[in-house]
Parts: C-alpha cells; structure tokens; sequence
C-alpha cells in the first residue's frame, strides 16, 4: 500500500494526477454542465450529434424500459438476449451493408474479443503505435506478437508484412481520438489486400458522422466489406449512448459468438439502452441535418482558429487538439478556459505522448457560432501566455 502511496504522489509531482469531476447537465440540449460549481459550456463531449438528450432517443429509452426492464439479467449466450438486441444488429448490418453485426457492451470490449479470436501465438499483429488504448491491449492479451509501426507510415509497415512469414493482422484505428486525424484507409486496404493480411478498423469516431450517410470513415473512402473484413464501431460517441458493435461476415460474427470471452462471459447490454441506440441509428439514417451542422460548426472553427493564429492539429474531423507541451501547461491553460465558463479538458501522458500535452477540443452539432467564436477568442487571448498556441503573426 505505500507504493501505491507514492505512485500517486509522484504523479501529483509531474501534473499527471487524474481527478473525477461530478458533472450535470445543465439544459435539455447537452451543451452546457454544472462543473465545480457553475455552468459552463463544453466542448468535451463526444456527443457528436447531440442525440444523447435527444426525446426520440430518451422515449426509446424509457418504452425499453417499460417492456424489458432494466437490465439483461444474463449474458447473451444465457437468457440476455433480446429482441432488441436482434432488431439492432439486424439493422446495423442492413445499414452498414454487411452480412451481419454482434453488439458488445462496450468498446474496449470489442476490440479484446475481435483480436483474441482472430489471433494466437502464430500470428503477427501490426498496429499503428497511436492507436487507442484498447487495440494496443488486445494485441498484447491474444498472446500474438505485436508490431507497433510509426503513425500512418504505409511504407515501413509495407515492408514489414513483406517480411512476415506468419499470418498477419494490421489493425487502426479510423479516427485517431487524441488529435482527429483520418487514417489513410484505402491505402491501409490495398497493402493489406497485396499481403493477404486482414484488416480491423475500428471507426469510433467515424461512426455516425462521416461518410454520406454517416455510415463512417469505411463510406467515406468507399471501402467494402472485402476490403475491410472486420469494423468495430460505438455508440457511445455519434450515437449518443454506449457499447459497441462489430460488423463482417456471417463467418466472423459467428466465431466471436462462440469463441470471443469477452461477448460470451459479459452480462448483455441493457435492453432500454439497446432500444435508445436504434432510435438514434434511425436518426442517423434520416437526418442528415445534424452532420451537416457538424461539418459547418467544424470548418467555423478551423476558419476563425485560422484567423486568430490558433496553432490547431491538422484536423478535418470534430475533435480538434492543440499541443501546449507540458502537462502542467496543458492543466493550467484548461484552468484559465474554465474561467471563461469553457470546459475543455486536456489530455496528458500516458494518453498521449511525454511532452505533447494538449487540450482537446471536441465540435457538435449543438454548437453556435456564437459559441464556437466565444472559444477561439478565449484562445486567442492566451497566445502570449502560451507561446505554442500561437501559429503566426497576426
């Protein structure tokens, strides 16, 4: 227990300490919480489309409720699943043009039980080294061994499956969630495709918001099922809920039915929430208003950043970083936005890099204009104060 102690005393010491804040919602439209005492605007959301207080959405949620009661009460190999839980694949996979879909309770779940089913200790995995934390746990735990490439460095991975004897898998993200970068998936599926290796792509933050039809990063470079045999997707960003799902073949689905530990030995996910997902599913298939405010609100900002001399990430999705450096600058500096009623809460080591502290900003659709130039200002305010935030002269 002292060593406990002192690791979080030492991390009290290098600005790295993690605090809880207890949070509300401060209006019925999930812009605004009461944080530490007031009511601030927040552009740390995932909340993409703003569907999470959406009364479609929330009476989906409350019927679910109503018919099957608050809890799975089993896993789905057991009693849990539902016909909800049926009717939601269902129409994932119709909406995704795939053979089928599985839904997980969570992300982090999904990605374990894709990779531990796929992979065993002749495979080689191959992993962007900014992927998110649970991809990188599922290479470790499948027992493969695991190959993290340079970010985004087509070459050196080309060269590396070119000298792999073993079955291989290259796994990426497709937004990279610390600085929202879209990565080069066309070109990811054609290495694999001449390599014979399979690719796994986990779109959390595509899903829902990019492509035409908000079908995710897969439509938005106009990428098949055989060019990208396995999707992992969320629905707790665009979707406004929470879980996961994983789409392909009916071959694939019904492997990680019977072999994947995590979807086997997991208590299903919550039929009302279950119910709520389809209803925002339906909404992302029928409304292509909320993503277009999404993009508008997203090119408002990079433009007015862009005026301002703000120093963004090259960043075309919602999630917008700017790197502060240190993590005490980066904690200081979301300290001073706080001030201006802007809850903006900025990422440290060991989420991103040593010396690349950040905040990260994440755009709704929700968001105003007024409401969006109210932050760069804020910003642009504090350029001499953080040298790093500022871009140019202006």
């Amino acid at each position: 227990m002292k060593s406990l102690r002192s690791t979080i005393a030492r991390l009290h010491d290098l600005g790295l300490y993690r605090q809880r804040q207890v949070s509300a919602q401060g209006c019925r439209d999930g812009r605004l919480r009461h944080w530490q005492g007031q009511s601030v605007l927040s552009f740390s959301s995932n909340d993409y489309l703003g569907l999470a207080y959406n009364p479609r959405v929330i009476a989906a949620c409350v019927a679910g409720a109503q018919q099957y009661g608050t809890g799975a009460g089993a896993s789905c190999l057991v009693d849990g699943y539902s016909a909800a839980h049926q009717a939601l694949e269902a129409a994932l996979a119709e909406f995704l043009g795939r053979d089928q879909a599985l839904v997980f309770s969570s992300g982090y779940l999904a990605n374990l039980g894709v990779l531990m089913t796929l992979a065993d200790r002749h495979t080689t995995i191959f992993e962007d080294k900014l992927n998110h934390a649970s991809l990188l746990d599922a290479g470790r735990l499948s027992r493969a061994r695991l190959l993290r490439y340079p970010h985004c460095d087509l070459q050196h991975l080309s060269a590396q499956l070119a000298q792999t004897k073993t079955d291989t898998i290259v796994v990426s993200d497709a937004v990279f969630s610390m600085d929202g970068e879209i990565a080069p998936l066309a070109q990811l599926a054609d290495i694999c495709a001449k390599n014979n290796t399979t690719l796994v792509v986990d779109d959390a933050h595509g899903f829902g918001v990019l492509g035409a039809s908000g079908r995710g990063s897969l439509e938005h470079f106009g990428l098949s099922q055989e060019q990208v045999p396995v999707m992992v997707g969320t629905f707790g960003k665009a979707l406004g809920a929470c879980g996961a799902f994983v789409a392909g073949s009916t071959d694939l689905i019904e492997a990680l039915v019977q072999k994947a530990r995590t979807y086997i030995y997991t208590t299903a996910l919550a039929p009302p929430l279950v119910c709520a997902i389809h209803a925002s599913l339906d909404i992302v298939r029928s409304d292509c208003q909320r993503r277009a405010a999404l993009h508008k609100n997203i090119a408002l900002f990079r433009q007015l950043a862009d005026e301002y001399g703000i120093a963004c990430l090259n960043s075309q999705t919602a999630i917008q970083g700017i790197v502060v450096g240190s993590a005490r600058a980066a904690l200081a500096l979301s300290a001073e936005l706080l001030k201006d009623g802007l809850l903006v809460v900025p990422m440290r080591p060991p989420t991103v890099p040593p010396d690349s502290s950040r905040i990260r900003i994440m755009l709704s659709a929700l968001h105003t204009e007024e409401d969006i130039n109210h932050l760069v200002q804020s910003l642009a305010r504090r350029t001499k104060r953080y040298p790093t935030l500022k871009s140019k002269q202006i």
